[in-house]
């Protein structure tokens, strides 16, 4: 009689049950790891923006800090202008990156003497569990609910 080889059905049954248990556990870092990734790319994109202003505002002191992403950005650098600055790259220009959503707005005076900067989870829970902003000051904050205002009741990033 011939002996057969080649793996019987339970142990191919073992081997899929010993990977499913090793997806369960290995999938949720996963998905913490993705997350923190998108909250530091947050947080240098917000430390970009901070520095981009400040810049702004040495270049075009009767400006002050600009309004818009798109006035620290630009298409045509040469050379930069108060309209487009060429300070910031086209991507985070667009307002999203990295599963976040940036919004620059609060700038007011003649010239421009305030700005604020806020980074939103575009899925959140997904794509990141904190918010970020920044202000004038140039100190990143940050929030486990949504942010509507940088003003006051946000952490210092440490």
């Amino acid at each position: 009689m011939r002996k057969q080889k080649g793996f019987s059905l339970i142990e191919l049954l073992i081997v899929v049950a010993i990977i499913l248990i090793i997806a369960a556990i290995a999938i949720p870092n996963l998905l913490r790891a993705r997350i923190a990734a998108n909250e530091s790319s947050s947080v240098a994109s917000i430390r970009t923006l901070n520095t981009a202003e400040i810049s702004y505002n040495s270049a075009y002191p009767t400006v002050g800090f600009a309004s818009t992403l798109g006035a620290l950005s630009g298409t045509s650098c040469s050379p930069p202008t108060s309209a487009g600055a060429c300070l910031i790259d086209t991507q985070l220009s667009t307002g999203t990156k990295s599963g976040y959503h940036f919004t620059l707005g609060g700038a007011s005076g003649t010239p421009n003497s305030t700005y604020q900067i806020a980074g939103s989870p575009l899925a959140p829970n997904q794509t990141g569990v904190r918010s970020f902003c920044s202000v004038a000051d140039a100190v990143v904050r940050y929030s486990s609910a949504a942010l509507t205002s940088c003003a006051g009741t946000e952490s210092p990033l440490q």
